[in-house]
């Protein structure tokens, strides 16, 4: 994952696990459960909980987890990916909530019905887990399958999201 500045980050204390949430300039860049598959080190960056697009976004997270929202109003920086990781970013941000689609169906969406594996590879390197939906993703057969912050928390998600 590579930004083209360094982000600044704040902390939320989430029903979920502790998550790191990031921004830079006027946008948010990434959203992890702390611990999680493909998580940047964020050591060295800045803490500011006073920034602007990271107190929205805190705002925002915690109404989901409080099932009062099931669509981000945020801006978002997806550029931290390569041009097909970016496409299939965007395509995740077109599943409703309360809504499953296959990797094949992203494919499909995308317009790369053969990349199946490609489009789930980077829906695991997903900067923005919860805002960017890629826990809407299942196996072909409906099965709970690769999700960097854990099967459980895929769960719990769509267990969220049936319930707003």
């Amino acid at each position: 994952m590579k930004f083209a500045t360094q982000p600044v980050r704040c902390a939320l204390h989430g029903p979920l696990g502790a998550m790191t949430l990031a921004a830079r300039d006027n946008a948010l860049v990434g959203v992890w459960f702390d611990g999680q598959r493909h998580q940047p080190d964020p050591s060295n960056w800045q803490h500011d909980d006073a920034h602007p697009v990271l107190r929205a976004a805190l705002e925002q997270l915690q109404q989901y987890f409080a099932g009062e929202r099931h669509r981000f109003e945020l801006p978002l920086a997806l550029d931290s990916g390569t041009v097909f990781q970016q496409k299939v970013w965007h395509a995740l941000l077109e599943i409703q909530s309360g809504v499953t689609l296959s990797y094949g169906a992203v494919s499909q969406a995308i317009g790369q019905a053969s990349a199946v594996r490609a489009v789930a590879a980077a829906i695991g390197r997903n900067p923005l887990s919860s805002v960017v939906p890629c826990h809407r993703v299942l196996g072909a057969n409906g099965a709970l399958t690769g999700y960097a912050g854990g099967l459980d928390r895929k769960a719990a998600l769509l267990q969220l999201e049936r319930r707003i």
